[in-house]
Parts: C-alpha cells; sequence; structure tokens
C-alpha cells in the first residue's frame, strides 16, 4: 500500500533548485528509522525532564524552602516553552528542521546545568525558563518532523517508537527523580541536583546523535519573520499567567492583579492586530483557523492541556503527603498512568492505521478523561492505593487516544507547507492549557488547603500541630514525617480534601473539551508524506502549463458526519 520505499537520496533534476530540495521526497522505511533515531533523543531528554521532576518536586521545593512556591518552576518552564513553541514552528518552515532542532537541544542543555545550581525557588524558576525556551522546540519539531516524512495514513506504524520513548521516560523518570530526591549527597553535590545535571551527558550525546542522521530536503523559502507578534504574545501572556499565579497571595481585584489583567489584555490584542498585519508570515496565521479542524484542535488540545497538566501535577503530591510514599516509590505508583497512556496511544494507532478514521479516538479520549477526574474526585485520604492506580490507567488509556489523533488531523488538514505551523499550533495551545491549568489548579489548591486542613483538625477534636496555624504554612511539609499519626491524619484528610476541590474544576473544564470536539471533521487521510507532497507541487509549478495537483488535503473532500 506504500510507495514510500522508491526514493533514496539523490539528485531532484534540473528544475529542483540549489543542492536538490526533492531529494528524498519519498523516504524509505530504512531512512525513516534513522531519521526517527535522532527524533527520539531528542524527545527523551524532554520526556524525561518532565518525568524525572514529578516525584523529585517536593523534595526540592522543600530543601529551597518553597513548597508553596513550586507552581513558579513549573509555570516559568511551561510560560516559555508555550511561547517559543510557535517561533519553532514558523522558523523551521522559513529555514529547515535541523538547525532549530540542534539548538533547542543545546539551550535545554545550558538550561539544565544552571537549575542544577539554584539557591532558592526563585533562581529555580529563572533557569527553569531558561530550559523551557528549549524544551519548545523539542516536542514540537519532533512531531513536524514526522508529519513531513511520514504519510498521515502510515504514521501509526511509526508511533511505537516514539511511545517506546515516552514509555522508558516515563517509567524510569519518576524512579530516578525519586532516586536522586531521595539521596542526601551524591558526589558530594545534593542528590536532587543530579534531576537536572543528568540531562547534560543526555542532551550532548543527542546533538551528536541529530547532528549526525537528521538531515532532511529543505527550499528555503523567504518570509518576514513575526516579531512584533512574538512580543506581543510575551506581553499577553506573561501577566496573565503571573496574577493566575500570584492572585491568591495579592488579592484578585489588587492594584498589581489589576495591572496585571490590563498589561495582559493589551498583549493579546496587539497580538491579533500583528497576525492579521502579517497575513500568512504571522508567527500563528489567522486563516488556519479558519479551518475548522484546526480551530477544533486547538481549542481541544488547549481544554487537554489544562485537564492534564492542572489535574496530574497533584497526584505525586497525593502519593507522598497523603500515602506517604518516598519520591522513588511515588515514581514506581505511576506506572499504571504510564501503561494506561501507551496502550491508548497503540491501540489508536493501529486502528487509524488500519480504518483511516481517526475523530472517534479524541472522543472516546476525552470522555474516558472526564470519567477518571470524577473518580479522582471521590478519592480521600482512606481511599485505597490499588483504587487510585485503577482510576490512573483510565486516565492514561483517556489521554492516549487524545493527543497523537488529534495531531494526526491537524496535520492532514493543512498545505505540506504549513506542517510546522500548524502542529506547533497545536503543540503551543495544548502547552498554553497546561501552563493556565497547573497555575490555576495549583493556585487554587492552596488557597483552599488551608481551610481544608483547619476544618480536618475541628473535625477530629485535635489542635493544629505547632506553627500550622489555619494549615497555612505550606512552605516545607516534610514535617508530616514527624508527626503521630493522630496528627498526621487530619493534615492529610484537609490535603486530600483541597485535591478533590482541583479535580472537580478539571472536571467541569474537561466536559467542555468533550463537546468540543465533537465538532472534529473527518477528512480522508492522506497516503502520502508532506516532502513528496511538496516535491509534486513544486514540479506543478516548473511545469509551463499543466493540471493543478491535487496533493494538499485541505478540508473539502469531508467525510460525511460520523465515525
Amino acid at each position: 500500500m506504500s510507495n514510500s520505499s522508491t526514493t533514496a537520496p539523490a539528485e531532484a533534476g534540473p528544475g529542483g533548485g540549489a543542492r536538490g530540495p526533492q531529494a528524498s521526497a519519498d523516504f524509505t522505511h530504512r531512512q525513516i528509522i534513522t531519521v526517527l533515531i535522532g527524533l527520539m533523543m531528542g524527545m527523551f531528554l524532554a520526556a524525561l525532564d518532565q518525568t524525572i521532576m514529578a516525584t523529585a518536586t517536593r523534595t526540592i521545593a522543600d530543601d529551597l524552602d518553597g513548597f508553596n512556591l513550586q507552581a513558579w518552576a513549573t509555570t516559568a518552564f511551561l510560560i516559555t516553552s508555550t511561547i517559543s513553541t510557535p517561533l519553532y514552528g514558523k522558523l523551521s518552515d522559513i529555514y529547515g528542521r535541523r538547525p532549530f532542532f540542534l539548538f533547542a537541544i543545546g539551550v535545554f542543555i545550558v538550561g539544565s546545568m544552571l537549575c542544577g545550581l539554584s539557591q532558592n525557588m526563585y533562581e529555580l524558576a529563572a533557569f527553569r525558563a531558561i530550559q523551557g525556551v528549549g524544551a519548545g522546540g523539542l516536542m514540537s519539531l519532533a512531531l513536524a518532523i514526522i508529519g513531513d516524512i511520514v504519510p498521515p495514513r502510515e504514521r501509526a506504524k511509526y508511533q511505537g517508537f516514539f511511545l517506546a520513548v515516552f514509555g522508558t521516560a516515563s517509567v524510569i523518570g519518576p524512579i530516578l527523580g525519586g532516586f536522586f530526591a531521595g539521596a542526601d549527597r551524591i558526589l558530594w553535590v545534593d542528590g536532587w541536583r543530579w534531576v537536572f545535571y543528568l540531562n547534560v551527558p543526555i542532551g550532548i550525546a543527542a546533538m551528536i546523535v541529530v547532528a549526525r542522521v537528521l538531515h532532511l530536503p529543505h527550499q528555503r523559502t523567504d518570509h518576514r519573520i513575526d516579531w512584533p507578534g512574538a512580543v506581543a504574545l510575551i506581553v499577553g501572556l506573561v501577566p496573565l499567567l503571573t496574577v493566575a499565579e500570584q492572585g491568591r497571595d495579592w488579592g484578585w481585584d489588587s492594584g498589581r492583579a489589576v495591572a496585571c489583567y490590563v498589561i495582559g489584555a493589551v498583549g493579546l490584542v496587539a497580538f491579533v492586530l500583528a497576525e492579521r498585519a502579517y497575513k500568512d508570515e504571522a508567527l500563528l496565521p489567522l486563516r488556519l483557523f479558519r479551518n475548522r479542524t484546526v480551530a477544533v484542535g486547538a481549542t481541544s488540545s488547549t481544554i487537554l492541556g489544562m485537564a492534564m497538566f492542572g489535574g496530574l501535577m497533584t497526584v505525586p503530591l497525593y502519593l507522598q503527603i497523603v500515602k506517604g510514599s518516598s519520591p522513588t516509590v511515588a515514581g514506581l505508583q505511576m506506572i499504571p498512568f504510564v501503561v494506561g497512556i501507551m496502550t491508548g496511544s497503540i491501540v489508536a494507532g493501529q486502528l487509524i492505521a488500519r480504518t483511516g478514521r481517526y475523530r472517534i479516538f479524541p472522543i472516546v479520549g476525552s470522555i474516558l478523561m472526564a470519567a477518571a477526574l470524577a473518580l479522582f474526585s471521590l478519592v480521600s485520604a482512606d481511599t485505597p492505593l490499588w483504587r487510585t492506580m485503577l482510576i490512573m490507567v483510565l486516565m492514561g488509556l483517556g489521554l492516549g487516544g487524545n493527543m497523537q489523533p488529534m495531531i494526526t488531523a491537524v496535520q492532514n488538514a493543512v498545505s505540506p507547507r504549513e506542517i510546522g505551523v500548524a502542529t506547533s499550533s497545536v503543540t503551543f495551545f495544548r502547552s498554553m492549557g497546561g501552563t493556565l491549568g497547573t497555575a490555576i489548579f495549583l493556585s487554587v489548591l492552596f488557597n483552599v488547603l488551608p481551610g481544608k486542613i483547619s476544618g480536618a483538625y475541628a473535625d477530629a477534636g485535635v489542635q493544629l500541630p505547632p506553627g500550622q496555624s489555619g494549615g497555612g504554612d505550606l512552605s516545607d511539609t516534610s514535617f508530616i514525617n514527624k508527626l503521630p499519626e493522630a496528627l498526621a491524619h487530619p493534615f492529610k484528610v484537609g490535603f486530600s480534601d483541597g485535591i478533590q476541590v482541583v479535580y472537580l474544576l478539571a472536571l467541569a473544564v474537561m466536559v467542555i473539551g468533550l463537546i468540543v470536539v465533537f465538532f472534529l471533521p473527518e477528512i480522508p487521510l492522506s497516503q502520502r508524506s508532506a516532502q513528496a507532497q511538496r516535491a509534486e507541487d513544486a514540479a506543478a509549478a516548473a511545469a509551463p502549463a499543466g493540471e493543478p495537483v491535487a496533493g494538499t488535503a485541505q478540508e473539502a473532500p469531508a467525510a460525511p458526519g460520523r465515525s
């Protein structure tokens, strides 16, 4: 069924331009695997960083006396990765994927080294922001490159390689994070600092592999760079995300909060005006969002990011604080979630490859995620651990069936020349949702915790521990491990009650997401890669007269109705 084994790297012919931009328009299986090796190294770096932090965050925050400031470290990373994602997509469409993929890895290595040197939570947040600039390119460019060289219908054949990367990182990441966080000193350095230092040798190895194997044909197209849009996006997002994080301390109607609202609104208006002025050369071309698949993909990805990050950031906290798990054990206890993601992704990918239908998978995935969040909202301090783990599997199945099919749908619905910006747009909105979800949900959690903890002690008829008046001092939670059970249990009850509020909010958001995905159209999946389509378009343009090439998968041939 696939004819992708026909061309080896060769000169494109006389009309192809310098260095043969049509070379390898179709890639052999061996060539695709070679490119995948480089992509997987970069993606492993990003995936490991996310999973290794999950179980180490509490120890890091406690050691730096900033448990209640931990959202800053996560939010700073997400802000910069979110803002840089569309820039990578646009610039790589113009100049090629490889140099920007290498640049992203390099920035990530530098940020990781600096994170390991942090002396307080504010420094850690600043250095995590540098890390985020690199991470913004690792995931979106890898997905865009796959969109370049593998036809949408056949992408599922290679999905397993990415799943192996995510699965491996998701299993060993929390274990390594727990090991490093649980060690006082390793080679005369605080154990948790190795969470970041570990990225350095892996990143250097990834750069060497990518530089050697990632060679893609590229035909440069000169465009203006939408720097005004990039600056306006920063001005719009940073104040709004800052107030989402700090609003509970400042007061939502305080002068500083109002200033953030105003600056953020001005920045977003300026961003829309810049995108309109730059038209097709915009950072996020507004024309793309007239395509229903892209509009639905961006909206549902925002909501998915909010529910995923906002909900799942609290699971390791629940396991460590309420269930008393060590960081290492908490990492192992997250494996059911990983199993769910891998199973959901593999099943969805294989069924898409066989049937050519994708619309049903985001719908089923959203239903499963909503069900999992509803069940999470019922978890209490005394819920058996096995029951919580079953809910993790359900949540993972929903995520696995949701993420990759949506990327495939969007890539299939746009011109091959816009694969990079379309992929980065969906990744951008998912990161944006994750940033908002993390900032808002953790802010809500720490806002309700004092009342919930005080109420739990009152219900138990027990006095609050010294220094915990109102449950408000949450800069270091390690004191819980030293309390007798009679004093520790009400704290755990109050903490789990606070987490239930977060899950109810995430459930409400996910229900909206479920409604949105019902509007996703079903478009027949293309049998050709974006590289092959671009080569055909270039050949048609070079011909003096000829028929228009039917190569771009737009929404015109949308399949009727349901999947």
